[in-house]
């Protein structure tokens, strides 16, 4: 029998007491307070299955990585080598193959429709945008010919891309490219960049945002949110501490994440301004330990770091 334990799935967040987006039929029942949003997977029917909460935070801009350093760029800036990136795109693809893989969209689902939201509180039209890391299209659902002219979506897995839902209004274009290797957009191309739950494996993050200020017009936007600062703080926790009782010491499970306070920095370096930076919680309760890793392995969010333990 196992005892609940309490995890908290933190990061950043892009919209504020926006309205909530419910995928129809995948959760029991829904209890929204001020700032936060509680969303209950359909195996989660009662109180009595357990206390373990999941609490996602979403930072409205994008949030960095924090841990082992690499080489030094020609400006003289420490490039992070955090993350494998193969084995990140692997891990998606597995995910996308999967028969079930529309069960594990419902955070993805969320936080995109808000980012969407987001864009059409704009009162312009953006001529061309970029959805870096689209996933399988969480944000070009709610995207409509009176926001964007033409999208594109770029996604580092090929089984994602080709899952990837469109406009019902706009043009869409696929693109199949790892976005650490850079944008495939002349400079001051861009109207509108935006990317949903993404950019926390990317590396050399303040190298993406200067790529992304490069390739979006001086009165262009960017929006996008991404897993940070606590995020599983409550699961990094217990696998410490049950691994140090067992083994006397313990690996990285857990990837690392950006605080907002870093990232408002990383992007001022970038050369953007005008920042608006938002954190909220969104709180998934789980029955055990193992539904909640299940569904990381779900969604593709596994640990990817080069530290993690395998084996």
């Amino acid at each position: 029998m196992y005892s609940p334990v309490n995890f908290t799935l933190r990061s950043g967040r892009v919209l504020v007491n926006s309205p909530v987006f419910i995928p129809a039929g995948h959760l029991s029942r829904i209890h929204t307070l001020p700032g936060s949003f509680v969303l209950v997977p359909p195996w989660r029917r009662s109180d009595q299955d357990g206390d373990c909460n999941a609490k996602w935070r979403r930072s409205q801009s994008t949030a960095a990585t924090t841990a082992s350093t690499a080489p030094v760029n020609v400006r003289g800036e420490t490039i992070m080598n955090v993350f494998d990136r193969k084995t990140k795109a692997i891990q998606r693809d597995r995910a996308a193959i999967a028969a079930d893989v529309a069960v594990y969209d419902y955070v993805k689902k969320e936080i995109g429709y808000r980012v969407a939201d987001r864009v059409k509180d704009v009162s312009r039209k953006f001529q061309v945008a970029l959805d870096i890391g689209c996933n399988r299209g969480f944000i070009a659902p709610h995207i409509y010919s009176d926001m964007v002219g033409k999208l594109h979506q770029m996604e580092l897995s090929r089984q994602l891309l080709d899952q990837s839902q469109t406009s019902p209004e706009v043009e869409t274009v696929k693109i199949h490219a790892d976005e650490e290797d850079g944008l495939p957009f002349a400079p001051n191309s861009l109207d509108l960049v935006v990317s949903n739950l993404s950019l926390h494996w990317v590396n050399n993050l303040p190298g993406l945002f200067r790529r992304i200020h490069e390739c979006l017009k001086p009165d262009g936007c960017f929006i996008a949110s991404m897993f940070g600062g606590e995020t599983l703080f409550e699961l990094r926790c217990s696998l410490q501490l049950a691994e140090s009782e067992r083994e006397g010491g313990f690996a990285a499970h857990i990837s690392p994440f950006t605080s907002i306070r870093d990232l408002g920095n990383l992007m001022n370096r970038a050369g953007f301004n005008l920042l608006t930076l938002d954190v909220d919680e969104l709180v998934i309760s789980y029955p055990t330990i193992f539904e909640l890793m299940w569904d990381l392995k779900g969604m593709g969010e596994n640990n990817a770091a080069w530290s993690r333990k395998v084996g």
